[in-house]
Formats: C-alpha cells, structure tokens, sequence
C-alpha cells in the first residue's frame, strides 16, 4: 500500500469525492489475487478496498492488482486488470463488472429521484493495451432507476468525464437515508446478450432494462493480451469535472476501515489479536477486539481457516492452540466499535482466569472484519 503523489495544484476543497479510495492506495486484503484470478461468477473484494468485482458466468480470467503506475500528478497507484483466459464464446447472460458501492446517507446531496435533484459528474483516468470502448451504469438498486454512458479508452491515460442528468422521476424514487446501498457504479467490461442486445438509455435516468445496460461495449476478454488500468476515479455534484481531489492517506485508509478491517500475524508466533480477554469455561473464551474505527454494520468474520493458527494464551504463559476458528460472538456490546470474538479449545483453560487470543504456529494468520456494501 502506498501514497499517491501529491498535486500542488489540487482544489482546496474537500470532500467534493464522493469515491472511496479512488486513488486507488488503499488494498488491505491483497496487492494481487491468488491463483484463479478473479472472473467466472464471484462477486468480491479480492484486492483494493471498496473496488468489487462481478462476475457471471465466463470462462473469462483476469488477474486483479494495486500496481505502481498510475498517472502522475495524480496517483502513483491504479487498478489493474491483465486478462489470463480469454473468453470469446459469449453467452448471453455473461457480464464482468467493476463495481462501487455508495451508502445511502452519503448521497443525500444529490437530490436523487425528488424535486431539486441535482447532476452528478463521474471523471475517471484510464488505459489499456488497445483501444476499447466500455460503459459506466449509475444504478440505484433500491428503485431499479439507471443511467448507462460508454467511454472510449486507448493506450494512453486520458481522463473520461461524465456527466449523469438529475433524476426527478415523479418523487417516488428517493435515496434512502440510512447505511444500505444507494447507488452502485457498474464499470461494464464484458457482456452477453442479456445485458447488450437493446439500446444504452444514457440520455435519463429510466426504469432499467437489462439489455439495455451494456450495449455498445467491447469485450476485455476478447484476448489475452489485453490489459485496463483505472485509477482517480470522482464523483461529485455538478455538471463540470473538478480536479481530482487529493486527499491525505490516512484519511482514504479510515474511510475504508469502515467497510473493512485486517488484523495481520505477519507470520509472527504469538502476536496478540486484542486485548486480555476472558476464559469463561475450561474449553471456552472470549475477546474483545477494539476496531480500529467504527464500521458501517456488525461484521462477519474472516479467518485463516485453519483453527491451529490461533491460540490462548493463559496460566502463566502456557499456550494451548485452538480447535476451532474465532467466530463472532452471538451477542456483542456496541458492536460497531468493539467485536467480542469466542474461540474453544480441547481442554486446559481455567475458567475466570484472564487469557490472550493469539497467533500460532508462526504462520501468517489474520482476522479480518468484513462490513461491505
């Protein structure tokens, strides 16, 4: 995870981005996906904090990476996409998608979908290996409403600007002010008939229609040259694209502790997950772990998987590994700020006594948090 560059000649006003992470900095899961790659039908966040991807049935593949050659003045890291498996027998409900999602409460100053809404503005830098063209899709799940515009990209960056219309509709169609999903930003790399046979309604905001959604766009998995980078993505009220807006690391990295949170082992043997916690049976404890911010909803917990990679520490130093992986527990106190995680053993703890949830066998185990849109 790295910095961007600093832009002397940024704006001085803040919070115009409605994006997360936009620059692209900030990837606590993974700088690169694993074996697979990301395609087929996942829908997940392999690699940069509040970038999904979608996916639904392609034998298409892609390698998803943070990687240092973004544009300069703007960010030194990007999104990048290098295509593994190509997939040119396209069936017609296949789709492959970036994915943004927004929170209803933080888009309140659109207007959307009520008298006095307001346009909004989508600017983005882009590349790839050869020329194509794309769609971007502004949906709003929660009433079906959608706006669709392709882009062109070449092999240079170039900056794509979008403005997207207001969408009044006939005030029965508002964001709901609350932490669900409001709007969802579907970057269109790949499509089958389903979704491209119509007509890209990218005039207004309408009741979407499926083949409406990508047609006109090219397929990034057409060959497995093909590259696409994306990075310094915005949106913002208005019908003009501002300069991008750089924004202070720390910031960018707790607006994405919100959505998710990774404590790492570092393949360190008996590194402390929280602080002292509970053995409340001979078998059983429990854990407080402080978040590092407060999350968007209570959290599902990730882990290594394997339960040996934890352990309790107890009774003066004695170690004993676990035999099942810590899970969240059924009921936690204020659990947007402090997650009570329970984990067994075989046997050996002292129920009452004070013990430590820690890491084990000096592998590289984590515990993660998981709050996403």
């Amino acid at each position: 995870m790295t910095k961007a560059r600093t832009n002397a000649s940024a704006s001085p006003a803040v919070g115009r981005n409605m994006i997360i992470n936009g620059a692209m900095n900030v990837s606590q899961r993974a700088t690169t996906t694993g074996t697979g790659g990301v395609g087929g039908t996942t829908a997940h966040y392999p690699t940069l904090d509040r970038w999904q991807i979608l996916a639904g049935s392609t034998a298409g593949r892609a390698t998803m990476s943070q990687t240092a050659d973004g544009p300069n003045g703007i960010s030194a890291n990007c999104l990048k996409l290098d295509c593994t498996t190509a997939d040119t027998s396209i069936a017609s409900a296949e789709y492959f998608i970036i994915e943004h999602n927004l929170e209803g409460q933080n888009l309140q100053r659109i207007g959307k979908g009520v008298a006095g809404a307001k346009q909004v503005t989508i600017s983005f830098y882009v590349k790839a290996s050869a020329s194509f063209t794309f769609a971007l899709e502004v949906h709003q799940s929660q009433h079906g409403r959608s706006c669709n515009k392709l882009f062109d990209v070449t092999t240079d960056w170039n900056r794509i600007e979008l403005t997207f219309p207001a969408d009044v509709d006939d005030g029965s169609s508002p964001i709901v002010d609350d932490n669900a999903v409001g709007i969802k930003l579907f970057f269109w790399l790949h499509a089958g008939a389903t979704w491209s046979s119509g007509t890209l309604q990218s005039g207004s905001f309408v009741n979407s229609v499926s083949a409406n959604r990508a047609a006109g766009i090219d397929s990034f998995f057409s060959n497995t040259a093909n590259n696409f980078f994306i990075t310094g993505v915005q949106m913002e009220v208005g019908p003009v694209a501002t300069e991008f807006e750089q924004e202070e690391i720390s910031v960018t990295e707790n607006k994405c502790f919100r959505y998710f949170q990774k404590f790492d082992s570092v393949g360190a043997n008996y590194q402390r997950y929280g602080a002292a916690g509970l053995n409340y049976s001979a078998t059983g404890h429990s854990n407080a772990i402080k978040l590092l911010t407060p999350m968007r909803a209570v959290p599902a917990v990730g882990t290594t998987g394997t339960a040996a990679n934890y352990a309790i520490n107890h009774n003066a130093d004695a170690v004993t590994a676990c035999n099942g992986v810590p899970t969240l527990a059924g009921a936690a106190d204020n659990p947007k700020h402090n997650i009570t995680i329970t984990c067994t053993v075989g046997s050996g703890l002292d129920a009452g006594d004070v013990g430590l949830l820690i890491s084990n066998n000096n592998v590289s185990s984590f515990l993660s948090f998981d709050a996403e849109l």
